[in-house]
């Protein structure tokens, strides 16, 4: 397993020529989610429920669509904005549902206590990942192996994301310009860390009894 600095410079290494393109397809990919709550909440004032099905269906597709690009970027591939809308065509249903059982399964973990939802939250964390490497899988499975992975690499994780703290003051104190740059950057290196927890897992394997009756 590499270590955080070895991880943030493979990012680093990844960014040169990419910078400008892996702004581009933020820049898009925000402005589609931004489009989506906003015409959506403009047309649907009246009727929440529908903005929430327009919302459900739209925007997890593309941000499966965001995460195909980081992985094409650590592969040596160079980023496209149309990798975004890859998922509308190759697993719509799958990127929907899983942000679904996401959702269900985290919100009954967090009520026994909002620690085991945070925890189970990092579980869960690479199966975004995993589906936009795997299309082809379900939602279910996605999860699963993302439970897998991720065992005994919860605080390794939770850690990486702490070290990003100055970074993301530096947004504030730039007013967000430096979002160019750190948004990419830390998306870069989570994905990379991807990558290593990956590389030392087993491969899919059915969740335990006590999970299921959870989840």
């Amino acid at each position: 397993m590499l270590t955080r600095a070895e991880l943030k410079q493979q990012a680093k290494a990844q960014l040169k020529g990419n910078l400008g393109m892996l702004f581009v397809v933020l820049l898009v990919y925000v402005l589609v989610c931004l489009a989506v709550s906003l015409i959506g909440g403009f047309v649907f004032s009246k009727v929440p429920v529908l903005l929430y099905v327009v919302t459900y269906a739209v925007v997890p597709p593309i941000v499966i669509g965001y995460y195909m690009v980081y992985l094409d970027t650590t592969y040596g591939e160079k980023p496209q904005v149309a990798t975004l809308f890859r998922p509308y065509k190759e697993c719509w249903l799958q990127s929907v549902l899983l942000n679904i059982l996401v959702a269900i399964f985290t919100f009954l973990w967090s009520l026994l206590l909002i620690v085991p939802g945070i925890i189970k939250s990092f579980s869960y964390s690479q199966a975004t990942f995993i589906l936009a490497e795997n299309p082809s899988m379900t939602a279910k499975e996605a999860i699963d192996e993302s439970k897998l992975i991720m065992d005994g690499h919860k605080m390794e994780l939770f850690v990486l994301y702490l070290s990003f703290i100055p970074w993301i003051l530096l947004c504030y104190v730039t007013l967000g310009i430096a979002l160019i740059y750190v948004t990419p950057y830390m998306t870069l290196t989570i994905t990379n860390f991807y990558h290593n927890v990956k590389r030392q897992s087993a491969p899919v394997v059915e969740a335990s009894v006590a999970e299921d009756v959870v989840e």
